[in-house]
């Protein structure tokens, strides 16, 4: 019986297999790349892409990472570039298909940037927009302690929040709201981990940049962890000449260093010679290494230093967010690493037979796992299956429904109100009530939580914070409508001024459920018109598929005294056009309130998604009626149907609907038999239309079909006319689209209508020219 071996010669053992799993990592992530672009079929002449260079630089860190680092509760957003690092370690876990590599980058395979919703391996959070992936880390990390301190994650289960980021994706301003935001929630378990390799798409980064970024990240309260040589490289600075190579190499620009990486070893010689080969001990120290030998050291930095990675990663052992600084050399391993072009570059034919050849991969095994490796097949099966990430499971956790109110519990407010005040008594009347949806409901603003009407759920529910904090204006007598406790249990997060901010809280709390296994209800609010300062965080959002409740209020003209930078003209496009995003406009409070319910219930269902409310400040005089709930929720209902075969529609969406009604009620002498129809969700219902052009119909096919052939459409709108123009396609009908096409101004609602041609006269003369 063999004696079992020392921990040290355990740690070396294991270290020595990562790294030849390493060299797998970084073949078969090349290898992809060069099958896509080189050996698969190309029908259309396009160069398919896939950044070896980038996947090359980062591969050694997520080795040291999967292989050894992570645990089963860790999450990690990966660097887009290195997405085909990514896959090539889950299919050396068994968790990718060779299918799935073969079809890199085409329809059905893995896809170019990590994606949760699109790959068949286990992402955790999408990127591919640089820098949200990063930021989208800090916010899951919140979102974890949320879920620590309101019961529904055991705090022995928190994991480890980790970015996997490229120096350029720093440039990112979004980045840096994140962490000023982190900062003020006492962030913890969180990793950013930096490939500092120094080059961008189009050049060489600026010198010395790591300076700076480490002077913001300890300013914010992260630990900031550089590593930049390599332990070769280490032992040559105690060497007797060492001193004066590490100082040559600190002030060396990054083009420079980057150049003569891609030059090799005899180019190293020559400048260093040149620099300093006159001062004590350097030449007798170059002499000392040949060719190979001195380009090996000379790039020999800690971001391919496996050891080195493995130990620092391993040394953590508190909570606080950390920040490393990895120097790397992009397209390290490849012919044209540190080449200041290679970003999209792509090894040759014959580059990529002698990269085959150095890999020891024989010829018609290229895919196969472990080909070409020192060891037999079923060591490396053995290791792999006891690593730590190995642990996790395949099958993202199913979290449980939550029960939403039925239709006669469901708060509805009455009385004259504006949708936006209505919104806030629902979410408050929740609150008041209690129950599992009240209990699962997390509400945040950036800064707008009195002024979008959240004030009465918060103060019910309170801020929520991981410490208790004291409210000095209440301890001092203070009278304030504020009363917001704000500690472990609070229900809101509150946040500054940055929507950036705001739709990537969104996208961690929505995504609950599957990183945690128990679901919230994120409910977040914003102006309208600043949806756009966040547009690209929302779209990511929804890329990933999160679920919540976007309440942006108020919205369009009707904001009448605030003026143009208030005033917001096409966001209603903005709702049609967002993939995974419903968009609804509610007139009235029952709507609001039916709509509100369903979307409790959407945000939980598998083929779901999230809803967007475009709310308005104006009150409206609430009417007393029974809706059709299943007609609301596709879109629109005959708020006064038409007779049969009708000339004439006033068709309308949101606040207008007084000047709608005003207008249809003028012409019914004029045209009897004309209809008034509510949109409440001009998405909904175009997205029914399109769904149901193969010829099965649609809910707006069969409102339109009450009117005549030759009958006239009237669509007015605080918004977009395009939001509502196209109903003239679905049966043929004629359209007069009114609308917002210019920016605003301030001024009263009855001026600024007449102005902008939204007043019942503007639709009556629409009607007028419709029907000449």
């Amino acid at each position: 019986m063999n004696a079992p071996l020392p921990a040290q010669s355990l740690a070396n053992h294991a270290q020595d297999v990562i790294a030849e799993l390493d060299d797998k990592v970084r073949w078969l992530s090349a290898w992809t790349i060069h099958n896509a672009n080189h050996l698969r079929e190309s029908r259309d002449g396009l160069k398919v892409g896939g950044h070896q260079a980038s996947s090359a630089s980062m591969a050694t860190i997520m080795s040291a990472l999967y292989f050894s680092v992570l645990q089963p509760e860790d999450r990690v957003a990966v660097k887009p570039h290195a997405s085909p690092v990514f896959h090539a370690i889950q299919y050396l876990y068994g968790r990718q298909s060779l299918d799935q590599l073969q079809r890199f980058r085409s329809l059905g395979g893995a896809q170019s940037y990590p994606s949760r919703t699109k790959d068949k391996d286990d992402v955790d959070f999408s990127t591919g927009s640089v820098g949200l992936g990063v930021a989208m880390t800090a916010f899951a990390s919140i979102t974890q302690d949320y879920m620590i301190a309101h019961g529904a994650l055991a705090p022995e289960k928190a994991g480890r929040m980790i970015s996997l980021l490229g120096d350029a994706e720093l440039d990112e301003g979004n980045i840096y709201e994140c962490v000023i935001e982190g900062a003020k929630h006492d962030l913890r378990n969180c990793w950013w981990i930096v490939d500092y390799n120094r080059q961008s798409l189009d050049a060489t980064t600026w010198d010395s940049m790591f300076l700076r970024f480490a002077d913001i990240f300890q300013a914010v309260g992260w630990d900031v962890i550089t590593l930049k040589y390599g332990r070769k490289l280490q032992a040559a600075f105690a060497r007797k000449g060492g001193a004066e190579l590490e100082r040559w190499i600190d002030e060396s620009p990054n083009d420079l260093y980057a150049a003569l990486s891609f030059q090799g070893g005899a180019a190293w010689r020559a400048r260093l010679m040149a620099d300093i080969g006159d001062r004590p001990g350097v030449k007798a120290l170059l002499a000392s290494y040949d060719d190979d030998a001195l380009a090996g050291l000379m790039t020999n930095l800690a971001g391919h230093d496996l050891g080195l990675l493995l130990d620092t990663f391993h040394a953590v052992k508190d909570e606080r967010p950390k920040f490393f600084i990895v120097y790397t050399i992009k397209g390290f391993g490849l012919p044209f690493q540190g080449h200041k072009d290679n970003h999209s570059g792509l090894m040759t034919v014959a580059q990529m037979e002698t990269f085959q050849k150095r890999n020891r991969v024989p010829e018609g095994r290229e895919w196969d796992k472990f080909a070409g490796l020192p060891r037999e097949a079923a060591e490396y099966e053995a290791f792999l299956a006891a690593a730590p990430f190995a642990g996790r499971k395949t099958e993202r956790p199913e979290a449980p429904r939550i029960a939403v109110p039925g239709l006669a519990e469901f708060p509805r407010p009455s009385g004259k109100q504006s949708t936006q005040v209505a919104f806030g008594k629902i979410l408050n009347d929740l609150a008041r009530a209690g129950g599992e949806l009240a209990d699962a409901i997390v509400t945040t603003s950036p800064d707008v939580t009195v002024s979008t009407n959240l004030g009465g759920f918060v103060n019910q529910r309170g801020l929520f914070a991981r410490e208790g904090r004291r409210d000095q204006f209440k301890d001092s007598n203070i009278a304030s409508p504020q009363k917001w406790i704000m500690g472990p249990k609070g229900q809101h997060i509150e946040l500054g001024i940055a929507e950036n901010n705001l739709f990537l809280l969104l996208a961690a709390l929505g995504l609950s459920g599957d990183l945690f296994g128990r679901r919230v209800m994120p409910v977040g609010t914003l102006y309208d018109p600043f949806i756009n300062r966040g547009l690209d965080a929302l779209n990511y959002a929804c890329y990933q598929d999160a679920r919540f409740l976007l309440v942006a209020t108020p919205s369009g003209l009707t904001l009448a005294p605030e003026g143009g930078a208030h005033q917001s003209i096409h966001t209603p496009l903005i709702g049609m056009a967002q993939d995974k995003l419903s968009y609804f406009e509610p007139a009235y409070v029952d709507e609001l309130s039916a709509i509100m319910r369903w979307a409790f219930g959407h945000m939980q269902d598998a083929d779901g998604g999230s809803v967007y409310l475009r709310l308005s400040t104006r009150a409206l005089e609430q009417p007393a009626r029974e809706l059709d709930e299943a007609q609301l929720v596709e879109g629109a209902y005959w708020e006064v149907e038409p007779a049969a075969g009708a000339d004439l529609a006033v068709v309308y969406a949101g606040a207008v609907a007084p000047e709608a009604r005003e207008a249809f009620e003028l012409m019914l002498e004029d045209v009897p038999g004309a209809g008034l129809l509510a949109v409440p969700s001009p998405d909904r219902l175009h997205r029914g239309w399109t769904a149901g052009m193969g010829g099965t119909g649609s809910h707006v096919e069969r409102l339109l079909s009450r009117l005549a052939p030759h009958a006239a459409l009237v669509t007015v709108i605080d918004g977009p006319p395009a939001t509502l123009s196209w109903l003239g396609g679905v049966l043929g009908h004629k359209v007069r689209a009114l609308g917002l096409e210019r920016f605003g101004q301030s001024g009263d609602v009855p001026d600024l209508y007449r102005a902008y041609r939204l007043d019942a006269e503007a639709i009556l003369d629409a009607a007028a020219a419709a029907l000449a």
